[in-house]
């Protein structure tokens, strides 16, 4: 008997990390399926509650010099219950931001995953910049307590053309360390998710940092060159094309 023949379920769960045909014991999961639900579950719950180490991430990001702001958002409990703060910086790191003339600003937002600032975030800058030397580069910015939206004030108020905001995506069951990269052309406070390009799932298990370093050195390229960011810019890079593209792409949302 073939092994699809004994588990008609088996090339499924070979095509996706979702849980599907678990099976049961008595009337509950199995024992095995359950703690694997429980583990899951916990890691999610600590990359939302965690804190990035920023003074570490700083150091990984050496050369590269460093910035650190904040969001209104005072905490952590507060920037979970209000959202709109972690929008918006606070006044004194407003104040503190330096002017000038810059093609492209890298924001690095904590997000709700700092798992996944932690591990993804340094490495896919430093994999931008090596690709990006026909673009001027400003300081990295740091942001605690932040959501996408705090990138478009950052880089408004640093004289930015563009702006890529990498964040900690919102853990699920199957990944909790998932970093996105959201990238606006002319960015200053109300711009629009349409306006935005976003490039999501990146971490070991997803889209790798190299693919991810393509992609989003392309589309700041061709940002740059058309002045423009979200749905108007679709990637057309068949150069791009490499093994895990076909399991996590490139998407236009916010």
């Amino acid at each position: 008997m073939s092994d699809t023949q004994k588990d008609p379920w088996a090339r499924f769960r070979s095509a996706t990390r979702a849980r599907i045909a678990l099976g049961r014991s008595g009337d509950a999961l199995p024992t095995k399926a359950l703690l694997e639900f429980q583990l899951a579950h916990a890691r999610a719950r600590d990359a939302v509650h965690s804190a990035v180490d920023f003074d570490r991430l700083a150091a990984d990001l050496s050369p590269l010099e460093c910035l650190r702001v904040h969001s209104a958002a005072p905490d952590r409990p507060t920037y979970l219950r209000r959202p709109d703060l972690g929008r918006r910086l606070d006044p004194a790191s407003a104040a503190g931001l330096p002017a000038g003339e810059w093609d492209l600003l890298f924001v690095i937002a904590d997000g709700l995953s700092a798992a996944a600032v932690q591990v993804n975030a340094a490495p896919l800058v430093h994999a931008c910049v090596a690709r990006l030397g026909h673009l001027r580069i400003g300081p990295v910015v740091l942001a605690g307590q932040a959501r996408v939206a705090l990138g478009d004030e950052v880089a408004s108020a640093m004289g930015a053309r563009l702006v890529a905001l990498l964040v900690g995506e919102r853990p699920g069951l199957s990944a909790a360390d998932s970093l996105g990269v959201y990238l606006t052309w002319d960015p200053k406070p109300g711009r629009a998710d349409s306006e935005r390009n976003c490039i999501s799932n990146v971490h070991a298990g997803g889209l790798s940092i190299q693919t991810a370093a393509d992609k989003l050195c392309w589309l700041a390229t061709e940002a740059a060159r058309l002045k423009l960011t979200g749905v108007a810019l679709k990637e057309d890079a068949p150069s791009l094309a490499g093994p895990d593209n076909d399991k996590k792409q490139l998407t236009d949302r916010s």
